[in-house]
């Protein structure tokens, strides 16, 4: 069992700079892809981005280049930079950790971009 616990988010104004952590339970975090997804009101859950046992990273069109996704397996900890956010950004974040057949949620932290 993996337990997630997002932070980070908040109210920002566009142009403005969010880092949401998420931290990991499992000390076999490293073995874990991990991926940000979010959700706005009315919509379907969507990947944001997206980070490998490996490393590897991909974005949603939508974030290249303003975002950026890391991982500490040493603290078990995934980390998404959001920059140049705006308020099409504006939903609850969630942290997913998947391995095969097998994928774990956290309780979603919400970003607000409004001025």
């Amino acid at each position: 069992q993996v337990q997630l616990v997002e932070s980070g988010g908040g109210l920002v104004q566009p142009g403005g700079s969010l880092r949401l952590s998420c931290a990991a339970s499992s000390s076999i975090f490293r073995v874990y892809n991990m991926g940000w997804y979010r959700q706005a009101p009315g919509k379907q859950r969507e990947l944001v981005a997206a980070i490998t046992s490996g490393g590897s990273t991909n974005y949603a069109d939508s974030v290249k280049g303003r975002f950026t996704i890391s991982r500490d397996n040493a603290k078990n900890t995934v980390y998404l930079q959001m920059n140049s956010l705006k308020p099409e950004d504006t939903a609850v974040y969630y942290c997913n950790a998947a391995r095969t057949i097998i994928s774990y949620w956290g309780q979603g932290t919400k970003v607000t971009v409004s001025s």
